[in-house]
Order: structure tokens, then C-alpha cells, then sequence
């Protein structure tokens, strides 16, 4: 009895030794600026550590979007099944770096406080645990107002008239 035991100890630890051992993904992000206006352009950076990997996914939850997370480019797609905003990883250092430029994306951006996650496979939120990503907060002000465009003044306008009246009269004459 105690050999069969011994025995299965042994091939325990042997087989324990064995066993590849995986290291479990490191990964970090950081957003500049941590608060700026709808339509600002916002730069999201970070490392990954413990795996090789080309791209990292991204997606992000805030005000009345889908609590899975939704794509950086499309607020109406819920992200998951293949479904992400990517950003390529330097293998030379595990850094990454995407601009994410507000003022271009899909969907109804409203002001609030929005988190960012940056994950090492293309799942939803819902279906991670909390080694499997990092986050990053941002709070979106309201869009900053056009400045409002100064009118021709009347002078140009008045001569734009007259140049106009001037050619439809010379192109009349030759016909």
C-alpha cells in the first residue's frame, strides 16, 4: 500500500514537472487625457507581459451602451464574437498605443464617465475574471461648440452680385 501511494506521489510531482507552466497575461493601460470633450482625440497606451501576442482588444462601457462593452469605432456593436477595436503590440517591448478620435465614431457618445478595457483575447466583458484585463477611466464633457463663423460682410456680397450680373451679361451678348 505504501508503494502504491509513494507511486502516485511520484508521478504527481514528475508529472507536475512536466506540465508546461503558462504564465498568465499581464496588461496594463493608461488614457491621455483622463477627461476631455466628445469629439477630442484621446491616446490609450499600455504593456502586455507573460504572453507574445500581435494586438491587444479594446472596448469600453459608459452611458446607456451594452453592458458586454461596445467597439471604440461603433457604439452599437456590442463587443464580443470577433467584434473589437484592436491595437497592435510591439514584440520588441509588449507596448501598445491607439488614438481614439471621438469625434468620428458610430453611435450616441453621451457626457459621462466612460471605462475603457484592454484585454489579451477577443471575449466580452462579461466572460472575463479580473486577471484577464485592465481598465482605465474617462470622463467625457459635453462637445466643445463650434466658435461661430463670422458672416461675409455686406460689401462682398454686394460685389459678388455684380461680377455675377457682369459675366451673365457678357455670356448673353456672345450667344
Amino acid at each position: 500500500m505504501r508503494w502504491i501511494r509513494l507511486l502516485i506521489i511520484t508521478a504527481a510531482v514528475l508529472g507536475g514537472l512536466a506540465s508546461p507552466v503558462t504564465a498568465a497575461a499581464e496588461l496594463t493601460i493608461s488614457a491621455t487625457p483622463h477627461q476631455a470633450h466628445i469629439g477630442d482625440v484621446v491616446t490609450l497606451n499600455g504593456t502586455v507581459k507573460g504572453i507574445t501576442t500581435i494586438a491587444v482588444y479594446l472596448f469600453v462601457e459608459g452611458p446607456d451602451l451594452d453592458p458586454r462593452g461596445v467597439t471604440l469605432d461603433n457604439l452599437n456593436i456590442a463587443a464580443g464574437r470577433g467584434l473589437f477595436t484592436t491595437a497592435p503590440v510591439q514584440l520588441s517591448d509588449g507596448s501598445w498605443t491607439y488614438s481614439w478620435d471621438t469625434s468620428v465614431i458610430l453611435g450616441d457618445m453621451k457626457p459621462g464617465i466612460y471605462t475603457v478595457y484592454v484585454a489579451s483575447s477577443p471575449i466580452d466583458r462579461l466572460r472575463y475574471t479580473s486577471e484577464d484585463f485592465a481598465t482605465t477611466d474617462i470622463e467625457f464633457l459635453p462637445p466643445v461648440s463650434p466658435t461661430a463663423e463670422t458672416p461675409l460682410s455686406t460689401v462682398i456680397s454686394v460685389i459678388a452680385v455684380v461680377i455675377a450680373a457682369g459675366i451673365g451679361l457678357v455670356i448673353s451678348r456672345r450667344l
